[in-house]
């Protein structure tokens, strides 16, 4: 007996010969044609060994299925069934032979030995984005000569893509893969599947494997997933079933702000960026539409990354030229722009003049269209009209030139009550509330302020008012006014109504007129009411005059004068008023008149003195400089009325470049000069103000463009510098593991375990 103790072995010795003797020594069953060499893993079907052909030498890994009961066949057949479409793609772990009638079944695939890109950023961490476009752009380019095939992987993660001996990805795992034509939903991974992809009636898209792109490249750069955060995987772990999860999951992507965490990365740029953002859309319809887009995008890329130095020297380079230029130019520019003051004026005359011709063709086009609504109006009234003529009993009365003023005081009373009287009231407020409604409506249709018909005599029989004022011209003969007679000024107010009163023939746009009832400038349009001679009639024939049917338009109503002033009120139109005769010039409407009005001021009569009307010269001139008279006007009433007057006409108080056009009057078969003119008139300052300001410009920046010019060029030469030298390598960033959200059987394989119990 030997007197040697026997060697004490520690636990860990133990514990490894343990493993020894637990650790598998054969395969399931041999391959015929490959030599099952030593054990990888296992996975939840079978176990996976390497091995190596043994005509080649070639090194592989078999794939055994030891637990039939557990396996999911049609998984497992539609994996290499897209495999077998992808047998001669080097970015695709290759199929070399399938054993399905084997006890257990197997595959054979070509064996890759450097394990996932899952294991290398759990080892080393984070990639550089040079690095991680390298091969975010070759995994691109595997996929879309899948997609080429019509296979869809839709399972898309860093586990799933193998490193070959050259450390280049191959796209592995195709258990969730679909065809383009197959209609069946795919789960992926979460945080690496698209929104849309959850849901267990989606439709395979090739814009799932776009999204997973994204996220892989997300992940090269940043080691996780977007939108992956403990808050995040809790909320969807919380979830009782799948189909719940799948919604928390969908909620969460959808709900969260876009990725942004990249965009802060060193060495990152906008296109890349970009690249990402559109990836890593949640609406489908913003991201590429497939990966030949994406791949498109990198090329742009790469492009202008290498075009962006000449770029940036062919920026300098003229803008050196320009400092040179610059220098000995900006005195002869100085003398330039002395002399665009005069052309910016004389261009101002010129345009004014063309806008106030548009607005007076405007202003003709708008009577033209009120004259056929007055010619219209004046046929449709006729049978409430006849009816008051030939039922009321005042109307001979008013009529009665012998009657006394006491008489048709009285009179006037009982005809205003009239029945048929308050009937055409009613009609003529029913035409003006269309009129109304039709100008709510639309802008551009016209805004009537009144309504009336007067008889052939002149006397008013019934109206109707856009504002809410008690008629007082009822019964009332106004035949006097233009819109009756139709001559070119006002006659003295008849004291009674007179037979064989001068009347218009047709439709007639009056001079401008104070309303005894609202008290505002107005013009009318009239047109003559016919009816058939009665044939009863002596000598009748043709047409019977009745009376006259008016509209009449507030001045500032017309619709260019309602959208003609600018916001800054530096250009606008004004109304004037144009006549030969004591009222030449004399402001029928101005921007300063709604001002007032809208302040509650009247206008006053003080606005029809010679010192407020525009110079008959400019009128009738081509326009030139002009200074606005409503600028002096000081107000009235109290101190603090005339103070808050006086700044709004204050405005109006500087020079203004201004030309005129006459406003013509549309008659049955040519046109007439209405009387009116549209002036329109700008800012002077305004005007020349960039040539002023042009000038000093020049000047101050003259000073600096030296200073400028050599900061910029030195920033740019800066970028250049910093952005396109060669990368240096840098340590990757360390990560913790993350959790895969797959489900095991949708794993490839798993480690072989260390330790088993006895």
């Amino acid at each position: 007996m030997t007197t040697e103790f026997t060697q004490q072995q520690t636990p860990a010795d133990l514990e490894r010969s343990k493993d020894l003797s637990l650790a598998r020594t054969r395969p399931p069953t041999e391959v015929p044609g490959y030599q099952a060499q030593r054990f990888i893993g296992a996975g939840a079907y079978g176990e996976v060994w390497a091995g190596i052909d043994r005509n080649t030498g070639r090194k592989v890994a078999i794939k055994f299925y030891a637990h039939r009961s557990g396996v999911d066949w049609s998984l497992l057949n539609r994996e290499v069934e897209k495999l077998r479409f992808l047998s001669a793609d080097r970015y695709v772990v290759q199929l070399l032979q399938v054993g399905w009638t084997a006890e257990p079944p197997y595959y054979v695939m070509e064996l890759v030995e450097n394990g996932s890109l899952d294991d290398l950023l759990k080892q080393h961490g984070t990639f550089t984005v040079a690095e991680a476009v390298e091969t975010f752009r070759e995994i691109a380019i595997g996929l879309a000569h899948a997609h080429g095939k019509g296979i869809l992987h839709c399972d898309l993660k860093p586990a799933n893509i193998l490193l070959d001996e050259d450390h280049r990805p191959r796209l592995a795992d195709f258990g969730q893969s679909r065809l383009s034509h197959e209609q069946k939903p795919a789960l992926g991974t979460l945080f690496y599947m698209a929104p849309e992809q959850a849901d267990l009636e989606a439709v395979p898209d090739v814009r799932w494997d776009v999204y997973a792109l994204g996220a892989i490249l997300h992940c090269l750069l940043l080691g996780y997933p977007p939108h992956r955060n403990d808050a995040t995987v809790g909320k969807i772990d919380s979830s009782s079933d799948l189909k719940s999860r799948l919604a928390s999951y969908r909620h969460a992507i959808r709900a969260a702000p876009p990725p942004a965490e990249h965009r802060r990365l060193p060495g990152m740029d906008r296109a890349l960026a970009e690249i990402i953002d559109r990836c890593l859309a949640v609406n489908p319809e913003y991201r590429f539409a497939n990966v030949q887009e994406v791949l498109d995008a990198l090329a742009a890329r790469d492009r202008n990354r290498a075009q962006l130095p000449l770029m940036v020297l062919g920026f300098v380079g003229p803008l050196l030229v320009l400092l040179v230029t610059a220098i000995f130019s900006w005195r002869g520019y100085l003398g330039a722009v002395q002399n665009a003051e005069a052309t910016y004026r004389e261009r101002a005359v010129e345009s004014n003049r063309f806008a106030a011709q548009f607005a007076a063709e405007k202003v003709t086009a708008e009577i033209g269209r009120i004259f056929q609504i007055a010619r219209d109006e004046a046929q449709m009234c006729l049978p409430p009209f006849r009816d008051l003529l030939d039922s009321s009993q005042s109307l001979p009365r008013l009529s009665n030139p012998q009657a006394t003023d006491a008489e048709l005081v009285v009179t006037r009373a009982s005809f205003f009550n009239e029945p048929q009287r308050l009937a055409l009231d009613r009609y003529l407020e029913e035409r003006l509330d269309e009129f109304r409604q039709a100008a709510d409506r639309d802008e551009r249709a016209p805004r009537f302020a009144s309504i009336f018909i007067t008889d052939r005599l002149g006397t008013q029989l019934a109206a109707a008012h856009d504002e809410d004022v008690a008629s007082v011209s009822i019964g009332k003969n106004y035949a006097h006014r233009t819109y009756f007679h139709g001559g070119p000024v006002e006659l003295p107010e008849f004291p009674r109504p007179q037979e064989g009163a001068q009347h218009i023939t047709a439709t007639h746009l009056s001079n401008v007129f104070l309303s005894s009832t609202t008290k505002k400038q107005k013009v009318a349009i009239a047109s003559p009411i016919l009816a058939d001679a009665s044939p009863d009639m002596p000598g009748a024939s043709g047409k019977e005059f009745l009376g006259i049917f008016v509209l009449t338009i507030n001045l500032g109503d017309f619709e260019f004068f309602r959208s003609s002033v600018s916001q800054q009120r530096d250009r606008f139109a004004v109304l004037v008023d144009g006549r030969d005769g004591a009222d030449t010039g004399t402001i029928l409407q101005h921007p300063l008149f709604d001002e007032l009005l809208g302040a509650k001021f009247s206008l006053p009569d003080v606005f029809k003195e010679p010192q407020y009307r525009v110079p008959a010269a400019l009128l009738h001139g081509k326009g030139g400089l002009y200074d606005d008279p409503l600028g002096k006007y000081p107000g009235y009433g109290s101190e603090s009325q005339r103070t808050k007057q006086a700044a709004m006409s204050g405005f109006y108080a500087k020079r203004w470049v201004a030309a005129a056009a006459p406003v013509y009057s549309p008659a049955l078969d040519a046109t007439s000069n209405s009387g009116l003119m549209a002036l329109v008139q700008s800012d002077y300052d305004g005007v020349v103000g960039p040539a002023r300001e042009l000038g000093n410009q020049f000047i101050r920046n003259s000073l600096w463009m030296l200073t400028v010019v050599i900061v910029i060029s030195l920033s740019l030469w800066y970028i250049v510098v910093r952005l396109f030298r060669e990368p240096r390598s840098a340590p990757r960033r360390s990560i913790g593991a993350a959790p895969d959200s797959t489900p095991l059987h949708g794993m490839s394989t798993l480690a072989a375990p260390t330790r088993r119990a006895d």
